[in-house]
């Protein structure tokens, strides 16, 4: 049996594409010893919740040792050198003197639903039984003014601590009446207002929550909005894609408990380490793309031999996201996997601009990224370059589940 998780490891410590050495040695040196001191201070503050990682993990059937290639590989996702992989190990231990208050706004919950639905649950999921979740709407047992007087306390308690996690849009229209919440009748964006005012950083996950999503889509009758159009002089981290991936929520908590400050983000606040790269780059198919290999239409000789889906609507080469390594379903499968093309779901606007089975070419739009409004036959073979990561690897899949979901296709 080929041991898959040791070769997610050597692909993800040893790629430097991931690293920005522009950087330089001087700088990982500084970040680890800030790093180190970070996590001294959170020692020896009392945790929040009573609960051990490592027992939390062994209770399902994850080892030391597969733990530890779960921290190599997540150290290299967070585009950090391999002497950074104890103090991950480390910090997922200490994620339980950090407080989260989760809210859902204009949404349908499906990024809750992403980790509560988790049949066998990898180290990504398990590290949400770790945090200090002192709100969240789905998962309380208390309602009403008990819950209410619950998020106050938190608010008071943590004040300038917590990290603010929001869900789902936020309509504008009609003075924000659209949305209501809370025995007070609070509109969403009142609601968001108040909780973030105290926040140390407000994280929006999922597309409804980054740029509006499904509820911002033509008409638009409620004026939906992300957090990043209502929410100023705060620190804004957007992690689209519907729903999200929890790996990437895990991400970002992980890298502010190791620095205490948010991830380096692009220019639409999504994290670097996750949103730093397109599908196209490291789809399983490209090698189908650069061949000319295209689906013409659904059910065709190309469909049967997983050919690139470009024509009939992928619009992985305009899509940043890590999906294509990440995937979903305990690192199962996703989209493109199942012979569907992406639809773009962690850019803006993609429900208007992206979601139909036609290429970019008869859309009339303009690709963010330049060039691939042209018809894919006058696509240029180097227009697009494929970072070293091996196209198809697993990457963080294998090795954050853990022994248990090596399948059987890796044997020899």
């Amino acid at each position: 049996m080929v041991d898959s998780q040791e070769m997610v490891k050597k692909v993800f410590t040893q790629n430097s594409a991931r690293i920005d050495t522009n950087k330089g040695d001087a700088y990982y040196n500084s970040l680890f010893e800030k790093a180190k001191e970070r996590l001294k201070a959170l020692r020896a503050q009392p945790a929040l919740k009573d609960i051990d990682m490592m027992e939390v993990v062994e209770s399902e059937g994850v080892n030391r040792r597969d733990f530890m290639k779960w921290a190599s590989a997540t150290t290299a996702t967070l585009m950090l050198p391999p002497m950074f992989t104890p103090l991950v190990a480390e910090a997922t231990e200490l994620m339980n003197r950090v407080p989260v208050i989760w809210i859902e706004l204009q949404d349908c919950a499906g990024n809750s639903e992403a980790i509560l639905r988790s049949s066998t649950p990898t180290v990504d999921d398990l590290l949400f039984d770790v945090l200090s979740l002192e709100f969240h709407h789905t998962l309380m047992a208390a309602s009403g003014h008990q819950a209410e007087h619950q998020l106050e306390d938190a608010m008071h308690h943590f004040k300038g601590k917590y990290l603010l996690f929001v869900e789902g849009a936020i309509p504008t229209a009609l003075n924000g009446q659209y949305g209501t919440i809370g025995p007070s009748g609070e509109t969403f964006q009142e609601h968001l207002a108040r909780l973030s005012k105290d926040a140390a950083a407000v994280v929006a996950v999922g597309t409804c929550a980054t740029y509006g999503g499904v509820p911002a889509a033509a008409p638009n009758p409620t004026g939906a909005v992300g957090v990043m159009d209502l929410v100023k002089g705060k620190p804004v981290i957007n992690i689209p894609a519907c729903p999200a991936n929890p790996a990437n929520m895990v991400g970002v908590v992980l890298h502010y408990v190791l620095t205490g400050q948010v991830p380096e983000l692009d220019s639409l606040l999504r994290p670097k380490f996750a949103f730093g790269y397109r599908i196209h780059d490291n789809c399983e198919r490209r090698a189908h793309f650069d061949a000319g290999e295209f689906v013409e239409e659904w059910g065709d000789i190309g469909a049967q031999n997983n050919f690139c889906l470009y024509k009939v609507g992928c619009k992985g080469p305009m899509t940043f996201n890590n999906c294509s390594i990440i995937r979903y379903n305990e690192g199962a499968n996703w989209p493109i996997g199942v012979g569907r093309g992406c639809i773009g779901c962690s850019e803006p606007d993609f429900w208007d601009k992206y979601a139909y089975e036609r290429p970019m070419a008869d859309a009339n739009i303009k690709a963010p990224t330049g060039g691939v409004e042209k018809t894919v036959d006058e696509f240029g073979l180097g227009l697009l370059t494929a970072t070293t990561i091996g196209i198809g690897v697993h990457a963080v899949a294998s090795a954050v589940a853990g022994k248990r979901t090596v399948h059987s296709e890796d044997e020899e």
